[in-house]
């Protein structure tokens, strides 16, 4: 097996490791994030019913324009922000927060802490 296709299996078995005990309800659903080189994407999920409450990523309208970078930590903040704003809406206050498999740190932590700001318990 080369380097890539390991990195991404053993990815693939933290997500679903993590997803084994994360379970969105309509009480708390999960708030998913998935990030990639250019982009951090979230969102906020019932499992049960299979739909998507909120969603924010750094190509919504909201962050794009703002920030000058979309692969940094200033711009994880912002989707962070947006999401809890777009959240609150739905009428969602609290969520379990699903890091798909990666480290809970850089952008996957300053969303998660912007969120928290923004007023969503997890």
């Amino acid at each position: 097996m080369t380097d890539i296709r390991q990195k991404r299996s053993r990815l693939r078995r933290r997500r679903l490791h993590v997803r084994r005990r994360v379970i969105g309800t309509p009480e708390r659903p999960r708030m998913a994030v998935y990030r990639s080189l250019k982009h951090i994407y979230a969102q906020v999920v019932d499992d049960v019913s299979g739909q998507t409450l909120a969603s924010a990523s750094t190509l919504s309208k909201g962050v794009k324009g703002e920030v000058a970078n979309s692969g940094n930590c200033e711009a994880a903040a912002k989707v962070g922000t947006l999401l809890a704003e777009r959240a609150k809406e739905a009428g969602v206050k609290a969520v379990c927060f699903d890091r798909g498999g990666r480290k809970f740190h850089g952008r996957v932590k300053a969303l998660a802490e912007a969120a928290r700001k923004g007023g969503l318990k997890f």
